[in-house]
């Protein structure tokens, strides 16, 4: 049977289930989202003269969550067009609609009798084939399935999403015993591909691989404080970023998590095993108390840490008093900080003779045993487990490539000193004389499999740039930039510069990679894999260069850059821009002038210059424009100024996109703009919509003329600008910016619908920038930027 799924339904509307079905709508799929009917009025509604019986009333729980979907942040909503696409009902009224959907999410409480209740309710309306899956975060699927008809069975199984569901990329599929393969196949493929996910096959145990590890670890963590009388502050300042964890850590992590919600996985956990894994999952007698007292973390704004005006407090676990956050402060971290490499980092912070180490080895030593005593219960390989917790608990490195960080063989050495059982697979690895859980050989990856070493399946969606240069090697490279092959005649521009900021040496392998495409390649893809696409340009330098006087070396950086762009335009093969996260500034004005854009879902792109005292000056004020104008019909009166209005706001608010979506009803992304929602196939989807281009007969444009507002233009736009000056809204010098911005986008001081060309904007835009630079405000304002991180208003 062939599935597909075009309507689908979530019932259960709390945080996590109208998370859910924010997700579906943001990737074009019609959602009935279904609850309870309310057993009685609450206040409000009785002041309305409403009944149980009334429309509002029986659906009040799901049109609730629908409101609040456009309050939350993060925003679980990629654009706030897409509440849209969600239909809000109840389980009694609407139970029927479940005929006309493909795919039904149950997200109710966790109680294995509601549950079946429900699925007896939904087995007497779904047609047949229709997929049914719980977001259990761990009963039991195939107790769930009990009793229920051969079809439903067929099509169970559990889909276990991690909150929130737009931004977390873990999804566990969880087959139960009677699941069809070719459903498991389909909703693994589905998932991958239109939910965006990362999919890894759990087995049917508690908590199933993440939940199950990750909540071990935490209580492991807690105990240790406990024991060895660390603050959790200090705790905090060692199990976050140092480590390749989340910047929130561990304490942290646990109040935006919630303390009720950590409190119901480990309980599940504890219910469902025994001895001494059993005591591990027992909650310390401290943090109970805190849950009696409704400290449950941030959505209670009390938990581990509080807010006091501008300071964090820390609480005492043996007090549950507060007072000011502490930081862990030992000579292993400094001597850390100065290693290369997570792997090395991490080695030397566990082994360390100091409270850090103390802390850390006691930490992992007893997650990483665990995590080897469940391979083979939680999950059939280490793969499994690995990206489980990369995806869904945010670990850099999953636990065993972290064992072969810190060295398999020197740590169980030291366990084994300590009196701790080594499992199973760490002794039949061992025994065969292997050191580690992954090696490579001849350009492939293999992992351990209990008995003998497999090579790691290879996606051929999910393209590693660290890999493939080893593989493939590069083209040319400098300080800023790679040139690489991808195969098939495109190639790859990867930025690996300091937060991938553009600076001369981008700039010139950006124009060696445009005339060794033109010659060589079909297309060009301009992509990376740092943490950020790119954060604009070298801020430092440009600067420094200011503050020196050095005009001319600013104004030659600035053509330079204007031209690279003009370059990536007009390259007779077809340039991709791949953004994701920041993208900004100089990152945007790399974007804009590409034949194609294909961002990830996840693509927070604008020109924030205005934040830093400047304008864009590497086209980005005339490729926003021009951005606008593109989609507009021919031959039908435009109303220009409205157009300029708009880039003129965007520029000078320093808007950025809360997602790709976004960033199209923005103008930075067009209607033949694609975005990619799962985030790992994005350097592949650029990969064949370059092909796509070059294979369809591609034409760089043509250098055509466009109309711009002038100088009855430029006074409507100053006018907007002086009265959120007199408003107080902005600066003066915010108004200084403002002037030379109207300036550019008008085009000057020409009649309205005069006809110029790029170069004659390019021009005013950098005369504009270069006198901006040299402002001492502009100046006080990078350097703000470059030592707190944050704008300065001036």
């Amino acid at each position: 049977m062939a599935y597909h799924i075009q309507k689908a339904a979530v019932i259960g509307s709390g945080v996590m289930g109208s998370g859910i079905a924010a997700h579906l709508a943001n990737i074009g799929i019609p959602v009935l989202l279904l609850d309870i009917v309310p057993n009685r009025l609450s206040e409000d509604e009785e002041k309305k003269g409403l009944t149980l019986d009334s429309p509002a009333v029986r659906n009040r729980m799901t049109e609730s969550a629908l409101k609040n979907l456009l309050k939350q942040k993060p925003a679980p909503l990629a654009s706030k067009k897409n509440l849209a696409l969600i239909e809000a009902g109840n389980l009694e009224d609407d139970l029927g609609k479940l005929a006309d959907v493909d795919w039904i999410v149950e997200v109710v409480v966790e109680n294995l009798d509601i549950k079946k209740s429900l699925y007896e309710k939904i087995d007497s309306v779904r047609k047949p084939g229709t997929i049914v899956t719980s977001n259990t975060s761990g009963i039991s699927i195939d107790a769930m399935a009990e009793g229920r008809s051969e079809d439903f069975r067929k099509h169970f199984l559990g889909t276990h999403f991690f909150n929130p569901p737009r931004y977390l990329h873990l999804l566990e599929v969880i087959p139960a015993e009677q699941t069809a393969p070719e459903v498991v196949d389909y909703m693994t493929q589905f998932a991958e591909d239109r939910l965006g996910k990362g999919v890894v096959l759990a087995k049917d145990t508690p908590n199933f691989i993440a939940n199950r590890i990750g909540t071990y670890g935490l209580l492991v963590t807690l105990r240790e404080m406990e024991a060895r009388g660390y603050t959790v502050g200090e705790v905090d300042s060692v199990t976050g970023t140092l480590i390749g964890r989340p910047k929130s850590a561990t304490f942290r992590t646990l109040d935006v998590v919630g303390l009720d919600t950590f409190m119901h996985v480990a309980k599940n956990a504890f219910d469902k095993t025994e001895g001494d894994e059993q005591k591990v999952f027992e909650l310390p007698e401290f943090m109970q108390k805190m849950i009696d007292n409704g400290w449950i973390g941030a959505k209670a704004k009390q938990g581990f840490f509080v807010k006091k005006g501008k300071d964090i407090y820390e609480i005492d676990s043996s007090t549950l008093e507060y007072s000011p956050a502490k930081k862990l402060k030992t000579p292993s971290i400094e001597m850390a900080k100065q290693q290369k490499g997570l792997g090395n980092r991490v080695k030397s912070l566990v082994y360390a003779d100091d409270r850090t180490g103390e802390l850390l080895w006691n930490i992992l030593s007893p997650t990483l045993r665990y995590a080897a005593d469940m391979h083979g219960q939680i999950a059939d390989d280490i793969i499994a487990i690995d990206n489980a917790m990369k995806w869904g608990f945010g670990w850099t490195q999953g636990p065993f490539e972290t064992w072969d960080a810190i060295g398999v063989g020197k740590s169980v050495a030291r366990m084994k000193e300590e009196g701790h059982e080594t499992p199973a697979l760490v002794e039949q690895l061992l025994s065969k004389g292997y050191e580690t859980f992954y090696k490579e050989e001849d350009n492939t990856l293999y992992y351990f499999d209990g008995e003998s070493y497999t090579p790691v399946p290879v996606n051929e969606k999910v393209i590693d740039l660290k890999r493939y240069k080893k593989q493939h090697g590069v083209i040319k490279k400098n300080s800023g930039a790679s040139l690489i092959d991808m195969g098939d005649g495109i190639a790859l521009l990867e930025f690996h510069s300091q937060s991938n900021a553009i600076g001369l040496d981008i700039m010139q392998m950006i124009n060696f990679a445009v005339d060794e495409v033109e010659k060589n390649y079909k297309g060009l893809v301009i992509g990376n894999q740092g943490k950020n696409f790119c954060v604009g340009a070298n801020l430092g330098m440009i600067l420094m260069e200011a503050q020196d006087d050095n005009i001319f070396e600013l104004d030659f950086t600035v053509r330079t850059f204007q031209n690279a762009m003009m370059k990536l335009k007009y390259s007779s093969k077809p340039v991709v821009a791949a953004p994701f996260q920041m993208t900004l500034g100089g990152g945007a004005e790399v974007c804009l002038p590409a034949a194609h854009i294909q961002a990830s879902m996840e693509t927070y792109i604008g020109l924030v210059e205005a934040g830093v005292g400047l304008i864009p000056g590497g086209g980005g004020n005339v490729g926003l424009y021009l951005k606008h104008l593109k989609g507009l019909p021919k031959g039908v009166q435009v109303d220009y100024q409205n157009i300029a209005n708009k880039v003129f706001e965007s520029i000078a608010l320093a808007k950025v996109s809360t997602s790709a979506e976004e960033a199209r009803e923005n103008n930075f992304l067009d209607f033949a703009d694609g975005i990619s929602v799962n985030p790992d196939h994005l350097l592949y989807d650029a990969k064949q919509v370059a092909l796509g281009l070059y294979n369809s007969g591609y034409q760089p444009p043509k250098k055509e003329k466009f109309p711009v507002v002038g100088e009855t233009g430029y006074a409507t736009l100053l006018l907007g600008a002086e009265g959120m000056r007199l408003s107080g809204f902005i600066s003066d010098h915010d108004m200084k910016i403002a002037k030379k911005l109207a300036y550019v986008l008008a085009g000057g001081k020409l009649p309205y619908g005069t006809l110029v060309d790029e170069q004659y904007m390019l021009d005013l835009e950098r005369e504009a920038f270069l006198s901006l630079v040299a402002e001492p405000k502009s100046q006080a304002r990078m350097q703000h930027m470059l030592v707190k991180g944050k704008p300065l208003r001036n």
